[in-house]
């Protein structure tokens, strides 16, 4: 059979590697420029590719296209597909087809990473035979090939779920629905939340959906209903249908054939949206038999991906903390919210139309001092001017961190949580993240 793979990035590549292995007539193609690393694998398997185009003959010869998440609907490619009939699938999809595992997929339009992660060490800490695999950044299709795990926890994006069709997780994680990506769901949020439900389909009752009963966009699209599988809400307000909550320090949970509590005080995860995180990546955990002492010490080592939320270093009694990827006014908000103690924060970059008034209250509350790194930051020193009792500004994050330690008292922290995007004086969120820490190592942790 003749199979066209659009895109060659990590998606595309796992998907054209794991067609060869099948047997399957295999071709690629790529609008943009491919990765040598992925050139590389592609010839090594002796797959054809193209890059810098589309060839519609060759693509538009196979039974089946399987669609890298980034491509949209609209691409021209697509549209003359769709109207030829030619079925259209995502790797994930075509993974599945290939392999009697197990899946635990998880999605949300925030906090899916660090789920993903916590859920995954909690359960390789605890003996279980499980791959990691999808949006965290590693393709599925390519490691079924090998074939050697039991279970995968894949992390699933709207744009991975909008081709799967026959697929099914053994257990699927729905975090939250908040705006996002609506340019490629014609603006409507209805056509978005539908998307992200797509993790729940073709269930059946010995399948668990763990959902967050407090997000009234779920609640507004989740049919309960007409669901087939089994339901495992979990909550922080107190919603009485749910099955997993969060009280103080402890996460309660009554599923399948357990009930009691998890104790979550040595966690380092910070924040409520931390403890959403938490409770659903415990859910799973119990549902998979994960004994509480396996629970907790996995959330007791857990060390979560760079750039969110991440404790770089101590020194003098003073906390270092790397949130980089915060570059959104509403993920600011979750960091202010989260930590406890007197903030040194640092802020700015590229201004994407913030609203800082959210985060008014919070900084009058907890921030004594705001550090602006960037090219400019007028916005920022008129929004917390009359409300942060210092404010000083700099295009060196060096600087940053020095002034930072020299204006720090025991029990401060330090936090690089920028509200911004990062491209003026950055390559990317990454590389600032990367330069704060660096900056931290060399001027904090070694003197």
């Amino acid at each position: 059979m003749k199979v066209a793979i659009l895109g060659a990035g990590e998606s595309g590549v796992g998907a054209a590697l794991l067609a060869r292995a099948k047997g399957l007539d295999v071709f690629v193609s790529d609008m943009g420029q491919i990765k040598e690393a992925y050139k590389a694998k592609l010839a090594t398997a002796a797959i054809p590719y193209e890059e810098g185009t589309h060839t519609f003959e060759r693509i538009l010869e196979a039974k089946e296209i399987i669609k890298s998440p980034g491509i949209p609907e609209k691409a021209p490619i697509i549209q003359e597909a769709v109207k030829r009939g030619i079925p259209i699938i995502s790797e994930i999809e075509f993974a599945g087809r290939y392999t009697d595992a197990k899946f635990i997929c998880i999605t949300g339009t925030n906090g899916k990473t660090t789920t993903t992660l916590l859920t995954y060490h909690m359960l390789k800490s605890a003996g279980i035979d499980v791959g990691l695999a999808g949006n965290i950044g590693e393709s599925l299709a390519e490691k079924v090939i090998e074939n050697k795990h039991a279970y995968y926890v894949v992390e699933l994006s709207s744009f991975q779920l909008d081709n799967m069709y026959q697929f099914k997780a053994h257990i699927g994680v729905l975090l939250n629905i908040t705006p996002d990506h609506l340019d490629r769901y014609n603006y409507e949020m209805t056509q978005y939340a539908a998307s992200k439900l797509r993790i729940a389909q073709n269930m059946s009752g010995a399948d668990y959906f763990i959902y967050n009963a407090d997000d009234v966009n779920i609640r507004n699209a989740f049919d309960s209903a007409s669901f087939g599988g089994t339901t495992v809400p979990f909550t922080l307000q107190g919603e009485q249908s749910a099955k997993v909550l969060f009280e103080g320090d402890h996460v309660k949970v009554n599923v399948r054939f357990f009930e009691g509590d998890v104790d979550t005080s040595k966690s380092a995860l910070i924040g409520k949206h931390n403890q959403y995180n938490t409770m659903a990546a415990v859910a799973v955990a119990k549902l998979m038999g994960v004994e509480n002492g396996q629970i907790e010490q996995a959330l007791e080592t857990f060390e979560n991906a760079e750039h969110r939320l991440q404790l770089v270093g101590i020194a003098k009694e003073v906390s270092y903390i790397n949130d980089s990827k915060a570059t959104n006014v509403e993920a600011v908000w979750y960091a202010l919210e989260g930590i406890k103690q007197p903030i040194i924060w640092i802020a700015g970059g590229v201004d994407k139309g913030n609203d800082y008034s959210a985060l008014e209250e919070l900084a009058k509350e907890k921030v004594k001092v705001l550090i602006c790194l960037g090219k400019d930051n007028e916005k920022l020193k008129q929004s917390f001017g009359r409300i942060v009792p210092i404010i000083a500004e700099t295009t060196s994050i060096e600087y940053a961190v020095r002034l930072s330690r020299s204006l720090a008292v025991p029990g401060d922290v330090v936090l690089l949580s920028p509200a911004c995007a990062s491209f003026d004086l950055f390559n990317n969120y990454e590389h600032r993240g990367q330069r704060f820490r660096e900056a931290v190592e060399k001027i904090v942790l070694k003197k």
